[in-house]
């Protein structure tokens, strides 16, 4: 038997990296995964990596009209959800005197506004005792140069879990914040220009972890699944860091 047999769980931002390991990971559990993502090719691609025991439902977290169809789609398939793993999330550097309002809108957009009404529409459809996870960022401490914007979004996940822990908790739900160090994931690779500033920049993140390497999207999907199973049913508002000793040590 898998650790979530029988279980729904939703993984936002699911067509790539964490996401995706972590989807492939929970369907390989027992889950029925729903995934969503932005562009339909992608969540196509992912559904064939997936397997059979999964939906996708393309959308943006930051449109509300998006994550309704997310959980209209739950909904008619009579499903009740058992995790929720708001994972999709993005940024891209910019310094103070760069920072544009498109800039803030769209990372905030997606982050902070994305994040709360994925998990406010989601309620009414939580079973009590689920586990709702919040993607956050070890850059959210680190004050990391010319990544002010989404470091900032990024804290404000892990004041949403505390409260929502705390509102939660009548219900035995569980909020948590995973929180990955640098991963090697296209999102990742994405915030360079080009392949070889990616590859210095990799360079550059193995080189301050403890651990001497960038993590793999696998290792934190394990986490997830920890966060999600019934091996965690007394972890509730707190944080869990994969980051290879980064922020730790």
């Amino acid at each position: 038997m898998g650790q979530l047999d029988g279980k729904t769980a939703i993984v936002t931002g699911g067509n790539s990296g964490i996401g995706l390991a972590t989807a492939k990971r929970f369907a390989a559990e027992g889950a029925h995964v729903f995934i969503t993502g932005r562009r339909q090719e992608a969540l196509d691609a992912a559904l064939a990596e997936i397997g059979p025991g999964a939906t996708a439902v393309q959308g943006d977290v930051s449109d509300l009209a998006d994550i309704d169809r997310l959980f209209t789609a739950v909904a008619e398939q009579g499903r009740r959800i058992d995790v929720l793993f708001a994972n999709a999330g993005g940024g891209e550097f910019s310094t103070l005197e760069q920072v544009t309002e498109q800039h803030f809108d769209s990372t905030f957009g997606i982050n902070v506004k994305g994040m709360l009404f994925t998990v406010q529409k989601a309620i009414p459809l939580l079973n009590d005792g689920a586990s709702v996870i919040l993607a956050g960022s070890t850059a959210a401490t680190s004050g990391a140069e010319a990544f002010g914007v989404y470091a900032a979004s990024k804290a404000a996940i892990r004041s949403f879990s505390r409260t929502w822990a705390n509102e939660l908790a009548a219900r035995q739900i569980r909020v948590n914040t995973l929180v990955p160090g640098p991963v090697d994931t296209p999102g990742n690779s994405g915030l360079a220009p080009n392949q070889e500033e990616a590859a210095k920049m990799q360079a550059f993140f193995a080189s301050r972890i403890p651990l001497a390497r960038m993590g793999r999207p696998e290792e934190v999907a394990a986490a997830a699944l920890f966060l999600a199973g019934d091996q965690s049913t007394f972890t509730t508002g707190t944080e869990l860091f994969v980051d290879g000793g980064l922020n730790q040590i």
